[in-house]
């Protein structure tokens, strides 16, 4: 995976953990487990409150996980997403976030048992399921997680649509499946216009086609924003090379010498490697 392959990642859990998945954590108040019932009204009350009590306790541990992950302390995070799961075993939203703890450590076995888990306890969660997508795409199981994206897609009232067709589509692209990844892509664009990742996965499946023009006006977005990174300016410059914009390949290396003086994409620029 290339460098904003890897970013791509990143910001993708990031807006996990900080929007729909930590609001999800945030409100689980109402989460209760149920008792079979018994002839035993008086006894059942005490369950059910006993009951109560333990998700009540294992929901604190995992919104303090939640919040740890949000601020990049993975490992406080684990160790906090440990301690719901043992303070109650049968909560699914614990397991979910363990799962997306191990994805942002690069550990893919665990990311997946834990995963699974949790989509074995609730089958038809779509954000379970663009998650469990994500990892199916990154072990290169490419229908299987096609599946779960368009699983996840159909579930009724599903607020998350445009991050699963970004994740959709980045996975197609990588399938090489380059026409599908860009109809997905362009769904996704159409519901969330400002997001960087689906402007620059857009302008480089239009630069692969030979669309320069509708590659600039992609990645111009992305450029002028506030999510430019090496690889998007690389891409830049090479798209405006190919449409002749000199000033403009100068004025991009010049933000990519100042911000990415390291990176490959500066190196690559230094040898006139526009071509690799």
């Amino acid at each position: 995976m290339n460098q904003w392959g890897v970013e791509w990642r990143r910001a993708a859990l990031a807006g996990l953990a900080t929007s729909s998945m930590l609001a999800a954590f945030l409100s689980l108040g109402g989460c209760t487990t149920t008792t079979e019932s018994t002839s035993h009204p008086q006894s059942d009350g005490i369950a059910a409150s006993v009951d109560s009590d333990v998700r009540r306790r294992a929901r604190i541990r995992l919104e303090l996980a939640a919040n740890y992950l949000q601020n990049g302390q993975t490992a406080v995070a684990l160790e906090e997403a440990a301690q719901s799961i043992q303070t109650d075993p049968t909560f699914a939203d614990a397991y979910h976030l363990r799962g997306l703890i191990y994805m942002q450590m690069n550990d893919v076995g665990q990311a997946e048992d834990n995963l699974s888990r949790a989509q074995n306890m609730r089958p038809n969660d779509p954000d379970i399921m663009q998650n469990l997508g994500w990892l199916r795409c990154q072990k290169e199981q490419y229908a299987h997680a096609d599946h779960l994206f368009d699983k996840a897609l159909a579930t009724p009232g599903y607020a998350a649509r445009a991050r699963t067709l970004m994740s959709k589509g980045v996975c197609q692209a990588r399938a090489q499946q380059f026409e599908q990844a860009e109809a997905t892509l362009l769904k996704a664009y159409e519901m969330d216009a400002g997001n960087s990742v689906v402007g620059f996965e857009l302008a480089r499946l239009a630069f692969r086609r030979g669309d320069a023009s509708r590659a600039q006006f992609y990645i111009r977005r992305v450029n002028n924003g506030n999510f430019a990174s090496a690889q998007s300016l690389w891409l830049g410059i090479k798209i405006e090379r190919a449409l002749g914009q000199q000033a403009t390949v100068r004025q991009l290396a010049d933000q990519l010498r100042k911000r990415f003086p390291d990176s490959k994409e500066m190196l690559a620029y230094e040898r006139g490697a526009f071509n690799e």
